[in-house]
């Protein structure tokens, strides 16, 4: 598959508008292009996705054009939110993932350049507006924003440590790697009140 559609959310102010991020990649001179009124923080993913997947041990298709579209363009992205549905799109692309099992999850992570998952801010927001409108979608954050986002009633949110953590639930196949306190994948439960 040469183009993949991953969820996300972008924040504006206490909103979090739905985003989808388009990758696809195609046989031509080799290059790396974000479009889709991208900030100069969210342009500096390609280096930390790039780094990310290779430090992971994963294909980096060097030999391709890839295009990463954050759609709606007319939309303000900002942050390193993107940088977990970049890495995720640009795997499913080009095979190393399932596509298909994308669905139904939106996914958002900053990732560092060893492919650990750092926090986003607005993880309640992108929960909340879930919530709002009834979708029950599986949301795959840092852990430390996945704790926030579980805040909301009958929320579907997991945390994941690494990149390696939600690239093992992605494969094609039964899901591989345990869920739970000792692996760096889980559920995350609404705390008890």
């Amino acid at each position: 598959m040469s183009l993949c559609l991953v969820q996300s959310r972008a924040l504006l102010g206490l909103e979090a508008a739905a985003v989808t991020v388009e990758v696809h990649l195609s046989n031509g001179l080799p290059n790396f292009r974000l479009v889709g009124l991208a900030d100069t923080e969210v342009k500096e993913a390609r280096e930390r996705v790039r780094s990310a997947l290779l430090t992971c041990g994963l294909a980096f298709p060097h030999n391709k054009h890839i295009t990463v579209n954050l759609a709606p363009a007319d939309l303000p992205k900002d942050s390193g939110r993107f940088d977990l549905p970049i890495a995720l799109g640009i795997l499913a692309a080009s095979g190393q993932i399932d596509a298909a099992r994308l669905a139904g999850h939106e996914f958002a992570g900053e990732l560092s350049l060893s492919g650990e998952l750092r926090p986003v801010r607005g993880a309640l927001a992108t929960s909340l507006a879930l919530h709002a409108r009834g979708i029950a979608t599986r949301l795959v954050l840092p852990e430390q924003s996945a704790q926030e986002a579980a805040l909301v009633p009958d929320a579907h949110v997991y945390r994941a440590l690494h990149l390696l953590d939600v690239v093992r639930q992605f494969l094609s196949g039964p899901a591989t790697g345990g869920e739970g306190a000792d692996s760096g994948w889980a559920r995350v439960q609404q705390p008890a009140s």
